[in-house]
């Protein structure tokens, strides 16, 4: 059974978790961040130095939104604070004007907040509470002066809050992580590029809408099989993507929900004398979700292989994901169902939501301070992609991306 401080978490944690909740929501006002599309390669330190890894091997209660089924390695009570420094570098080219310039987003450093916690009920029984940055996307090109980018900012921010609840028997385990999600969305351009006509936009909006995280494991031997499944969240943003989208397309665009797309996938992992290899799969269903299908956003499997060394004072990890961008260059003619022209569609993808960096190399580690406390770095690369297709305008619009980011994580564990 618990103890009083393990039933209550304890005053202490209690108060670190609403601080660390009210300086996530604060961040979030200004942060846009992407990866995979507009979704984080993993959820955790850990994760990230392992190339986004979790479907099938543990890393404790940083397991709770990748595989809630694997906070089941926490020995008695874990909790995580942690972040991730992100800093991406969006370069565009383009021609609106007859004349073709180039421009850097100013969009290019944020800090992503997470906080997990797992404890052991009893031999059968785990339970936990979580709140991670887990998606966004944005661009700043609002002091551009040549016209071309139409001072175009946008927005995306996605945060959940989840409590993981978790089973297990006969080395099968079987978890659920209901998730309340908040996200928020901005978008806003100038079309002529000079503001002579005022800004085109709804300001920021907001939603909350509940999902749900399921997940399975097996372990026998050092090997362990792992299964997820994450709910599609429908958000709606009052006005916002049909104030911005509705000038370049005839006033036909009514849509303004911007769902974050269902998951599913499935991950194996083995362990032996210290040494862990992890592979994943994942499918992340843009094509069904809305708002991003209406921008023929394409499904992406995602991929990921980790390596992690461990011994009783320390770790190192290593990694690699990759996975098509979802945003591919759309030459169709008139109008698809949503009532978009391919050069809208291909100006707003790689413009205003430029989703497209594709591999991720990985690097992590752990240092054991002592049996209770412990510190976990990653660094995350993506090289450069460039991406160019039939844009707004005379010519092509042309899209450079990658990004960097470093994730650290203070554990303390019973």
């Amino acid at each position: 059974m618990f103890t009083y401080l393990k039933i209550h978490i304890g005053e202490q944690v209690k108060k670190t978790i609403k601080l660390t909740v009210v300086a996530a929501l604060a961040l979030g006002a200004t942060s846009a961040f992407a990866t995979n599309g507009a979704t984080m390669i993993g959820y955790g330190a850990k994760s990230m130095g392992m190339g986004g890894t979790g479907i099938g091997i543990s890393h404790g209660a940083e397991s709770s939104l990748t595989n809630p089924a694997l906070i089941t390695s926490v020995n008695d009570f874990e909790v995580s604070f942690g972040g991730t420094l992100f800093m991406p570098d969006i370069e565009t080219s383009m021609d609106l004007t007859g004349t073709r310039t180039s421009d850097t987003s100013d969009s290019n450093i944020f800090m992503i907040p997470t906080v997990s916690l797992a404890s052991k009920i009893n031999d059968n029984f785990y339970a936990g509470i979580g709140m991670w940055g887990t998606g966004g996307l944005g661009v700043d090109y609002r002091n551009n002066t040549s016209g071309n980018f139409m001072n175009m900012v946008t927005a995306l921010q996605l945060m959940q809050f989840g409590v993981p609840l978790t089973y297990t028997a006969n080395n099968f385990s079987i978890g659920i992580t209901p998730i309340l999600q908040y996200g928020s969305l901005d978008i806003n351009y100038d079309q002529d590029g000079n503001k002579s006509n005022g800004v085109t936009g709804s300001g920021v909006k907001s939603d909350l809408e509940f999902g749900y995280n399921i997940g399975a494991a097996y372990e026998t031997n050092g090997i362990t099989i792992g299964a997820v499944y994450k709910s599609e969240i429908e958000m709606k943003y009052d006005g916002v993507m049909s104030t911005a989208i509705n000038p370049m397309s005839a006033g036909t665009y009514t849509n303004n929900t911007l769902s974050s797309p269902a998951e599913y996938g499935v991950g194996v992992s083995y362990t032996n004398s210290g040494h862990s290899i992890a592979v994943d799969y994942k499918n992340i269903a843009w094509s069904d979700a809305e708002g991003f299908k209406d921008f023929q956003w394409e499904d992406q499997d995602v991929i990921s292989i980790g390596y992690e060394y461990s011994t009783d004072g320390w770790a190192a990890r290593c990694g690699y994901q990759y996975a098509e961008s979802a945003v591919q260059n759309q030459t169709y003619s008139g109008v698809n169902s949503s009532g978009l022209t391919a050069p809208i569609v291909n100006t707003f993808n790689l413009l205003a939501f430029p989703g497209t960096a594709e591999t991720h190399i990985t690097l992590g580690g752990t240092y054991n301070f002592n049996d209770k406390l412990s510190l976990d770095l990653a660094y995350v690369m993506a090289p450069k992609t460039e991406k160019t297709y039939t844009g707004m305008g005379i010519g092509t619009i042309t899209t450079e991306h990658s990004e960097k980011s470093l994730s650290f994580q203070i554990n303390y564990a019973l």
